[in-house]
């Protein structure tokens, strides 16, 4: 199947201005998922002029409260988690049978990979009726992004067990933050149907796509550093897909009890405590 050429064409159907044919492909969207749309701020189907509008809606104000400890992650996103845990030998868990390095998953760039040998990771899958923005799990300085062009296999959970280095494979936008408790990489993947990634401050990363690889260097202080709070929408994807998040070693001191494969997230929520000795440390060494 061309899944690049079948995305592109949905991705221009998602942004075209039909009127009352969009209004009823929304309206249908929503009763098919059972969308709850007393969440977002724009409540009706005649509210959104494009589908991709509706798509990425934004909440009503209030709805996901950010975690105030400052020594925890929230959750990024809505969604359910696919897998997470520990990067063992470079590897992370795709699902049963399954790994993925974490080299790949940052576009083949060793030096890049380095600083998470050894840390977590954590996998969020988005199904279409969820929110789509993705948010900052921690305050963080934004030091780097990478375009790796890929594939857009589905990502859905049953994909997942069947497609060898699925999140390594299809294309993606890797963005890679200072914070104060070490580095974190967020991995935004694409996917069949995926019309748009888009980043808070590069815009629509893609498409268009490409065959190369292109990364962006951001510096780490000063007036042009791009700095984040925990909770700030960091990007967004028009159509469902996944984020991969990697964290480096001893960055989290363990993942939220109720937190496992399965767990429906909720943009906000608590989801791991922070290494206090680390952040205590780097807090002293900032002093």
């Amino acid at each position: 199947m061309p899944k690049h050429a079948i995305s592109r064409v949905v991705g221009k159907l998602a942004a075209a201005k039909m009127g009352w044919l969009t209004t009823k492909l929304i309206s249908l969207f929503i009763k098919s998922y059972g969308i709850n749309m007393n969440e977002a701020k724009l409540k009706n189907a005649s509210d959104f002029d494009t589908f991709n509008n509706f798509f990425t809606r934004e909440l009503a104000e209030g709805v996901r409260p950010i975690d105030a400890d400052e020594n925890a992650l929230c959750y990024p996103v809505d969604g359910a988690i696919s897998q997470q845990g520990d990067i063992v030998d470079g590897q992370l868990i795709q699902a049963k049978g399954f790994n993925y390095s974490v080299t790949s998953l940052l576009g083949g760039d060793e030096v890049a990979a380095a600083p998470f040998q050894g840390g977590k990771f954590s996998c969020i899958y988005l199904a279409p009726k969820d929110y789509h923005r993705i948010h900052m799990p921690i305050a963080a300085t934004l030091r780097e992004m990478v375009y790796v062009p890929g594939e857009l296999f589905s990502v859905n959970p049953l994909t997942a067990r069947n497609v060898p280095d699925l999140f390594a494979r299809n294309e993606r936008v890797v963005a890679i933050f200072d914070t104060k408790a070490g580095k974190l990489a967020m991995v935004l993947v694409g996917a069949t149907i995926v019309a748009s990634i888009e980043t808070t401050w590069g815009g629509t990363i893609t498409p268009p796509a490409g065959k190369d690889i292109f990364r962006w260097k951001y510096p780490e202080e000063g007036a042009d550093a791009i700095t984040f709070e925990k909770g700030d929408e960091m990007g967004r994807f028009k159509l469902g897909s996944t984020v991969v998040s990697t964290f480096a070693p001893n960055m989290i001191s363990d993942f939220a009890d109720n937190a496992g494969p399965g767990t429906v997230t909720r943009l906000g929520e608590l989801y791991a405590t922070l290494d206090k000795t680390l952040t205590t440390t780097a807090e002293k060494t900032e002093g």
